[in-house]
């Protein structure tokens, strides 16, 4: 063998053992991100099962109690956009381990709380903490996962992981609340928080970033943060104040002069925070759009239906989670099992379709639940069909990221999610207000306490239906299955 052609063999095994060592790490690099989504979310749901001990044992007023859910909800959903577009600029795997271990480090705050102020101060470092590693993780699962049937399988994955979290948490909220007390639903996010870092930090790819020159721009930044978390401020205070109220029109309309001048900046900035470019996709912009409306919707499956379980029919904490478990699981089973493979036989906008079609189903029975229901034949079908979620999710999520090239992954990341949390937060504000008004309209007329909270649900329900049927129209109109990746122009 010639000198050349054995410097050439050399040359190519060198190059071959970083892409093996990287292919035998992707599945762990999957396995570390989900973990952190898992850890996220998971502390989103088992807080709300623990906050009459949390109010009993810190002496939260009623009022303050809420922001002990709110510090967390302002920080997450104000910060996303900034982080995702952050961790394009100074790397994606940096953000998403200073993230963690911001995540980490404050979950070990709450739990030491002794004081409301603490405990509400720890949250809201939670919520930045969660924003820096939710921002990016889709951003480094669509860089490090390219082939499109491994990315549909990654993403599938990914999705369960928000539903597991979901489900999971209020079971074990419920468990760990009754068994020791509420200072462990944070406890428990520690050695998971140091098991991801540990492992993060060798099988997650480097990734240098286009440099702060790319896109600082601290005007826009200043902008869509302070709009978002004033927006997001209006949206979860609009059960106290009323949907009319100064507060609420006030603070309302300033939060939308502050995202108006994002934009507007956005389009004139030099090195703008969030390429505007990134919305000529139809996919993204119609994914992100259906997304707002689903997520608004179905937060009346996740959280008033765990209010009909408990105050209606009388269930426990745990016993509640129990019940929707079957929920979580048709999920992970859709999601898992064939939502990769249906996605790449139909394409993803049809099976989308078909998800939002089997969520109204979800809805839609609910619409007629009953007072006094039984599980099994008034419930149980309700959470076998919430495996519409299971063919929804991931197909959105692909749409949602497919039109990102390598440089803005981190913004559509960050997008993705901050839609995600506005839907939540309208969600939130606009069906459980609904809700209220109208159980006090029917105790009004001589209703009994459970009749009222079921007919207040009622309404919800109808309203979320109409939400998933205009996602639906949505959908139809404006996605197409993404034939390529739109790269950006480098200025």
């Amino acid at each position: 063998m010639s000198t050349a052609s054995a410097a050439s063999v050399q040359s190519t095994a060198t190059k071959s053992k970083p892409l093996a060592r990287s292919a035998r790490s992707r599945p762990l690099a999957l396995g570390v991100i989900a973990t952190g989504m898992l850890m996220i979310i998971l502390d989103g749901s088992i807080v709300t099962v623990a906050m009459p001990a949390i109010q009993n044992d810190l002496g939260f007023s009623p009022a303050g109690l809420s922001w002990v859910v709110n510090a967390y909800l302002i920080a997450f959903g104000s910060l996303l956009l900034l982080a995702g577009r952050l961790g394009d600029l100074i790397g994606r795997k940096r953000m998403f381990l200073a993230g963690i271990a911001v995540f980490t480090a404050a979950s070990l705050f709450a739990g030491v709380a002794t004081s409301p102020a603490v405990l509400i101060a720890a949250r809201f470092l939670q919520g930045i903490g969660s924003a820096m590693a939710s921002a990016v993780s889709l951003g480094i699962l669509v860089t490090l996962f390219t082939e499109p049937r491994e990315r549909a399988r990654a993403i599938a994955v990914f999705s369960f992981t928000g539903a597991a979290g979901a489900s999971v948490g209020q079971v074990l909220g419920g468990v760990l609340t009754d068994v020791l007390d509420w200072h462990w639903i944070f406890f428990i996010n520690l050695p998971i928080g140091l098991a991801a870092l540990a492992v993060a930090v060798p099988v997650l790819p480097a990734d240098r970033g286009l440099g702060l020159r790319a896109g600082a721009d601290g005007v826009g930044a200043l902008l869509v943060t302070a709009g978002l978390m004033l927006g997001i401020y209006t949206v979860v205070k609009v059960e106290e104040y009323g949907w009319t109220s100064a507060p609420t029109l006030g603070f309302g309309a300033l939060a939308l002069v502050l995202l108006a001048g994002f934009v507007a900046r956005q389009a004139t900035a030099r090195t703008p925070l969030m390429p505007l470019r990134i919305f000529r996709s139809r996919s993204v912009a119609g994914a992100n759009l259906v997304q707002v409306l689903m997520v608004a919707a179905l937060f009346s499956f996740q959280i008033l239906v765990a209010l009909y379980l408990q105050k209606v029919l009388a269930y426990g904490a745990a016993e509640t989670g129990l019940a929707m478990l079957p929920a979580a699981a048709v999920i992970g089973a859709v999601s898992l099992g064939v939502s990769a493979r249906l996605n790449a036989r139909f394409g993803e906008r049809n099976v989308l379709l078909a998800g939002l079609v089997l969520l109204m189903g979800v809805l839609g029975l609910l619409t007629r639940v009953p007072v006094h229901a039984d599980y099994v034949t008034d419930l149980l079908p309700v959470m076998l069909l919430a495996a519409g979620f299971g063919l929804a999710l991931p197909a959105l999520t692909t749409l949602g990221m497919s039109g990102a090239g390598d440089d803005d992954a981190g913004l559509a990341s960050g997008l993705f999610n901050t839609t995600q949390q506005i839907g939540m937060a309208s969600g939130v504000a606009v069906l459980s207000t609904l809700a209220a008004s109208r159980s006090d309209s029917l105790l009004e007329q001589g209703r009994s306490p459970a009749e009222a909270l079921t007919g207040g649900y009622h309404l919800a329900f109808t309203v979320g239906t109409g939400l998933l049927v205009a996602a639906f129209a949505v959908a139809f109109a404006v996605l197409r299955r993404p034939r390529r990746v739109i790269r950006p122009q480098r200025t």
